[in-house]
């Protein structure tokens, strides 16, 4: 399976999050023409279908797959998915400009034991050169990428039995990397971040989903950093839930629809979203301590939570950095497929989804 940018055929986005399913269909037609969403669906899972982003359950899984395919009306057969970055290693290491491709690949399988700590049985590698290194021109930097197999397979087998077929495998990291440009237009005019220098510019991307807050840090529009942590929506989900007397299930319908009492938003939804605050200020302190107290220009919120009312402003105000929340759609045409209004609510959560699905332009 691959990790990164091969040569491919059209591709569903195929997101498997520990809390929902979410696929993502687009097109593009002709030389420099803006991108069309084709076709969305997002789908809850079942408690404990995923655990920390490992597939738990993979029937459960790809039940959910299944219901996502039909919902969104896709005819398309051939997906995209993601392992998360705890789940990955990689390493950039150097290679002689001189190989060719086949030396390469052959050298990099010789020497790849040096960097995993995996019989190379047990993984799926691959590799991808970023160009020539700084300090000495005539080695490439190749980034290193490894996963245990069985990680890998657990996400070919729950698309294969929903009726799709694997065609690539992803690293979620890579993917947020592969969506942050279609943010370029959302971020220009900020304080410190334009259209002309946003390459320029280093960019927190807080991803906050149902169990795992996710840093990514990006420069020059490649990821510098990743950091998990035990942290998201779920923990709002039980407080509803040991609050007010409800189901788990019946807890996420009243979090997501509203109809709960007054005592809500100051009780329950206010020391949450400072919860939430606090750990994203407390992801960005171990960014900036672990590298030389780089300064981050911007922060984008994204994943469900992201969704929040007025999340952006609190951040913003408590951290001190210009907060926005991501919409990757901003610039696309819609098909009559889908809603606007729901894919408007959706977007935050959908930003790996998008990045899988952009790998059908590769």
């Amino acid at each position: 399976m691959n990790f990164f940018n091969r040569k491919h055929s059209a591709v569903l986005g195929i997101d498997i999050s520990t809390a929902a399913i979410k696929l993502l269909e687009l097109s593009k037609t002709g030389t420099g023409a803006r991108y069309r969403v084709e076709s969305y669906a997002v789908v809850p899972l079942p408690q404990d279908a995923v655990i920390d982003k490992n597939i738990n359950n993979i029937d459960m899984v790809a039940d959910a797959i299944k219901m996502a395919v039909k919902q969104s009306g896709t005819k398309e057969k051939n997906a995209c998915v993601a392992v998360a970055g705890s789940s990955v290693m990689t390493k950039i290491i150097q290679m002689a400009t001189s190989l060719d491709a086949d030396d390469l690949e052959e050298q990099i399988m010789v020497e790849a034991d040096q960097y995993i700590p995996y019989a190379l049985d047990e993984v799926n590698l691959d590799f991808e050169i970023q160009g020539k290194n700084e300090q000495n021109p005539e080695m490439h930097d190749v980034l290193l990428a490894a996963s245990r197999r069985e990680i890998v397979e657990d996400r070919v087998e729950a698309l294969s039995k929903a009726g799709l077929k694997a065609k690539i495998v992803d690293v979620e990291a890579f993917s947020m990397e592969n969506a942050f440009m279609l943010l370029v237009d959302q971020l220009r005019g900020a304080d410190k971040l334009s259209k002309k220098t946003i390459e320029k510019q280093t960019v927190a991307i807080a991803d906050v989903g149902s169990t795992m807050t996710t840093l990514n840090v990006l420069h020059n529009c490649r990821t510098i950093y990743v950091r998990e942590q035990s942290f998201g929506g779920k923990q709002l989900t039980e407080e509803i839930q040991r609050r007010y007397g409800l189901s788990y299930e019946e807890a996420g319908l009243a979090k997501r629809q509203g109809g709960l009492p007054d005592n809500y938003i100051t009780d329950v939804l206010d020391p949450f979203k400072q919860a939430m605050v606090q750990q994203i200020s407390r992801a960005l302190q171990f960014f900036v301590s672990s590298s030389a107290n780089r300064e981050v220009d911007g922060i984008i919120l994204a994943g469900g939570c992201a969704s929040i009312p007025g999340l952006d402003k609190i951040v913003a105000e408590n951290i001190g950095i210009t907060a926005y929340v991501a919409n990757p759609f901003i610039n696309m045409a819609l098909s009559n497929k889908v809603k606007p209004q729901s894919l408007s609510n959706d977007a935050p959560a959908m930003m790996i989804a998008c990045g899988l699905a952009l790998r059908s332009f590769d």
